[in-house]
């Protein structure tokens, strides 16, 4: 789902190197999809995002896509981990997934320094252009951790925004919330990861969100509005 005019309301510099956003400013009834690292590639899960044209934003690690190391165990027992590596997230391009920069290695930037960080983000932009053919805009730092440094080497990588979310998606398709009151609320960015059983999980989150009223909306193109990017 696309922004109407006048739909979205510009969001304001604050004077920092990027932008750092966690929701949309819209009062429409519309949240967005976005999903992290790359470790369980659920060939269930391209089917439906491309046959069922859902819009959704995955941020990538290196790590997880080649499945170098082991995913956390807390998701269980995985069936598909880097069973399809790159070729796997391009297959989710091809289905119109924007396929944007989460690291190499998925390190809490807090404890590095410039460089280093520059090195994790600029590292990643230039391998998944290599794989995807397109450069990322959008940077999501692992558990949400980042400082000046990140926002002055993400800029240096070509990253045009941060992004972060309002709520996480749990095993079974769960919603948790990041607000008291633990509902959806208009513009929210709610994360997932690639874990085991994600192409249940997926169609279970879709159904509830649809259930109560909310549409999917194509992240890229609220982005373009809330920031008054040029098309």
């Amino acid at each position: 789902m696309l922004p109407r005019p006048g739909e979205v309301k510009e969001i304001p510099s604050d004077g920092s190197v990027l932008p750092v956003i966690s929701s949309i400013p819209t009062r429409r009834k519309v949240v967005f999809l976005t999903i992290d690292d790359g470790w369980e590639q659920d060939p269930g899960f391209v089917r439906q995002v491309r046959e069922q044209r859902i819009p959704i934003t995955a941020f990538v690690t290196r790590d997880a896509v080649e499945a170098l190391g082991a995913p956390d165990p807390a998701g269980g027992e995985g069936k598909y981990v880097g069973r399809g590596k790159w070729g796997y997230v391009r297959q989710l391009r091809e289905a119109g997934v924007p396929i944007e920069n989460h690291t190499l290695t998925h390190p809490n930037l807090r404890t590095l320094g410039y460089t280093a960080q520059k090195a994790e983000i600029c590292g990643s932009s230039k391998l998944i252009r290599k794989h995807i053919g397109a450069r990322p805009t959008l940077f999501r730092p692992p558990f949400g951790n980042y400082g000046a440094d990140t926002l002055r080497a993400a800029k240096a990588c070509g990253i045009e925004a941060l992004l972060l979310w309002t709520a996480t998606v749990q095993p079974g398709g769960k919603i948790a919330y990041q607000v008291p009151d633990k509902r959806l609320r208009p513009g929210d960015i709610l994360l997932l990861h690639f874990r085991p059983n994600l192409a249940r999980d997926f169609a279970i989150l879709v159904a509830k969100i649809r259930r109560r009223g909310y549409e999917l909306g194509n992240l890229d193109a609220y982005l373009k509005a809330a920031l008054r990017r040029a098309k």
